[in-house]
């Protein structure tokens, strides 16, 4: 006979939505079979109970018989050869319903045995298997909710133990009960074609031996028709058993390989975490909003597919889209005191949604995964290797090599050579560029063992003093209501731009050279690579605000300026020459690691595909605050050229320019000239 359809008892462990689905195929399966020998059954059991009504017994039998190749059966694969089997049986039952009488304990003993067995003791088996299964499913469940709200904050080694214990227990006693429901589901298959045909073979062999009509009824052509059944039904049986022997051998084999895998947050040193995946698939708790500072969390099944993040419920047949991950961001982020989460932002910065996953290893390789897709890797021809060097390049980033100059010496084109200014959309300096870049070394851009600072302050703390001195607040804390003190009008209020762009930070580091994009790139490099080697994902989203006084930071929840750096500070500004999502800027300040002398920090930032966008931005409000300061300095250089200093006029009275005055004079002289020479 063809192959049997069987459950595959090595994803019982994995539990996905196909999984489930498949065994939703066989108990409907188990269901037509329990409806369908319900009555072949009851048709049987006429012609045991009344010897009278023996030819209509036979004649609804045979009906039956007629009616199996109309049963939809969900796992009808041998639908043909049982139908043809079948209507064979069907004939012979026809032509014997003019019989009178069959002895009651022959029947009973060869054809209401075995069906009744099947009936009452493996059909019940399935019933009680899928009662425990459920009991066993809903417990893991349970104790799955209870494991995801465990506090990350306040741990109690006790209630952790406990916890994860019940967790341990509940899985494994899924896993077995599952494994054991799918057994006896498989099993079903052949016991199912044993009652079919066994009782049927005994009914027969009781009608020879009672009528002793072979000569006339049962020729010797049938004799050898249920010779062949009868051996069809002993292969049957022998198949079954060998089946049943291995499915034994694989359910002890996978019950000890699988004993690890019942931990919720298994070993990292067993199982370390791979970090080149570019497909994902595993349960994962969702967080959904139900108000304003209420939400839920739902636990579904996660998986990718190409560049999309897609969801299944259990049941489902197939799964939806939850998030196009091309282009996106990802970070770990802390959310209702619940650990290994992580934030998901579209390339638009639209749609975020936040997931939590259910171990440190799962945690790390969906980030590392949906990082890899955000880059499009999976669309390469061999995805994990490109990965693989993808990851090692990050790794190996953090050696600096011998110059910057020979650095890039190898991305540059034949026959081409850096320009000597860098490109004003995209960058921009104040002072003078350097003409000996080919000198250069790393350490002539960035400090050497200079730290590096992931997380911005937060705006309760008192402002740097490099960055008080430069705005010229003195230390004043910033007004958390985003109101100017004293009723006076921001200067900001007062600027002809204004322009708003989604921004995360990436980190900063002090730079001993503020005179070519250079440091700008290198500092990105090293910030970056500092990253990958520390596993560091967390970004503070923040919403940059541009305008001819400054540079700001806003909390996009509570309106609070995180930051504010002065514009005429800012001198230098530049893009990643190949991922425009990233930008940084050069900020000059008085302070730092030397009292005495100024320093250069350099902040690098992630924006959404606007990066050259915001340099063209910071560019714009830099000509406009020029323009502006140079009319000022028109007008005092007019009042200062009418009135002379010591020189004392009608009323007895001296106009003197204040230092501050003649400084912006000073620079108004310099602006003008250097504009007169471009």
């Amino acid at each position: 006979m063809p192959g049997i359809d069987k459950l595959p008892i090595e994803e019982t462990l994995e539990d996905s939505p196909q999984t489930r689905s498949l065994l939703g195929v066989f108990e409907e399966d188990a269901t037509a079979i329990s409806n369908y020998m319900n009555q072949l059954y009851q048709a049987m059991h006429r012609i045991y109970d009344a010897q009278n009504e023996l030819s209509a017994a036979t004649h609804l039998t045979s009906k039956l018989l007629k009616e199996y190749e109309k049963q939809r059966f969900p796992l009808g694969g041998d639908d043909e050869v049982m139908s043809s089997t079948l209507q064979q049986f069907s004939k012979v039952i026809d032509e014997l319903s003019s019989c009178h009488a069959v002895l009651s304990t022959q029947l009973a003993d060869a054809m209401m045995f075995p069906i009744t067995q099947f009936k009452e003791r493996d059909l019940k088996e399935i019933l009680t298997l899928k009662e425990v299964f459920q009991i066993a499913s809903n417990d893991h469940d349970a104790a799955i909710n209870r494991y995801s709200r465990l506090s990350k904050k306040r741990e109690n080694d006790k209630v952790k133990y406990e916890v994860t214990e019940d967790v341990y227990t509940s899985r494994k006693k899924q896993h077995q009960t599952m494994m054991h429901y799918f057994c006896a589901l498989n099993t079903l298959q052949y016991k199912k074609k044993i009652a079919l045909l066994e009782p049927l073979l005994g009914y027969m062999q009781a009608q020879i031996s009672f009528f002793k009509m072979g000569s006339e009824n049962l020729n010797d052509q049938l004799e050898e028709f249920l010779t062949n059944i009868g051996t069809s039904v002993q292969n049957v049986r022998r198949e079954m058993d060998s089946d049943v022997e291995t499915m034994q051998q694989t359910i002890e084999d996978l019950e000890v390989a699988s004993d690890p895998l019942y931990v919720p947050d298994p070993d990292p040193t067993k199982f370390p975490v791979n970090r080149n995946l570019t497909r994902k698939a595993g349960y994962l708790n969702a967080r959904n909003k139900t108000g304003l500072v209420s939400s839920t969390w739902d636990r579904q099944f996660y998986f990718t597919q190409g560049g999309n993040l897609m969801s299944q419920a259990r049941g489902d047949v197939a799964g939806g889209l939850a998030m196009d991950i091309d282009n996106c961001s990802v970070m770990a982020v802390d959310c209702e005191d619940r650990r290994y989460c992580f934030q998901i932002t579209s390339f638009d910065g639209k749609k975020s949604s936040i997931l939590q996953a259910e171990s440190k290893k799962d945690h790390e390789e969906w980030i590392c995964t949906i990082n890899n897709i955000s880059k499009q890797i999976y669309l390469s021809e061999n995805p994990e290797e490109t990965a693989a060097r993808v990851n090692q390049s990050a790794l190996e980033a953090v050696t600096p090599s011998p110059s910057f100059q020979q650095r890039h010496e190898s991305l540059r084109p034949a026959g081409q050579s850096w320009p000597l200014t860098a490109r004003t959309s995209s960058s921009g300096s104040i002072g003078s560029e350097s003409t000996n870049l080919a000198a250069l070394s790393l350490d002539s851009l960035v400090a050497p063992d200079t730290p590096i600072q992931f997380d911005i302050i937060s705006p309760v703390c008192e402002d740097q003093p490099g960055q008080a001195k430069a705005s010229g607040q003195g230390g004043r804390r910033t007004n958390p209501f985003g109101e100017s003190g004293g009723g006076t009008k921001s200067e900001t209020e007062d600027s002809i731009l204004h322009q708003l762009f989604i921004v995360r930070f990436l980190g900063s580091m002090e730079v001993k050279s503020d005179d070519n994009p250079d440091v700008v790139y290198e500092t990105m490099r090293q910030i970056l690579a500092a990253r990958a080697i520390h596993n560091i994902f967390r970004m503070t989203e923040s919403h940059l605000l541009v305008s001819c006084d400054c540079l700001k930071l806003i909390d996009p929840q509570t309106q609070v300026t995180r930051l504010m750096f002065p514009l005429p500070s800012v001198v230098l500004y530049a893009t990643h020459q190949e991922n425009k999502r990233l930008f940084g800027f050069v900020l000059r300040t008085s302070g730092g690691r030397s009292e005495s002398n100024l320093s250069s920090v350099c902040y690098i930032f992630e924006s959404n595909n606007e990066g050259e966008k915001i340099c063209d931005s910071v560019g714009l409000a830099k000509q406009i605050a020029l323009h502006a300061e140079l009319d000022l300095e028109e007008q005092s250089r007019l009042i200062a050229a009418s009135s002379r200093p010591n020189q004392a006029s009608s009323e007895g009275q001296f106009v003197v320019l204040s230092s501050s005055q003649s400084e912006e004079s000073d620079l108004g002289e310099e602006g003008k000239k250097r504009e007169s020479e471009a």
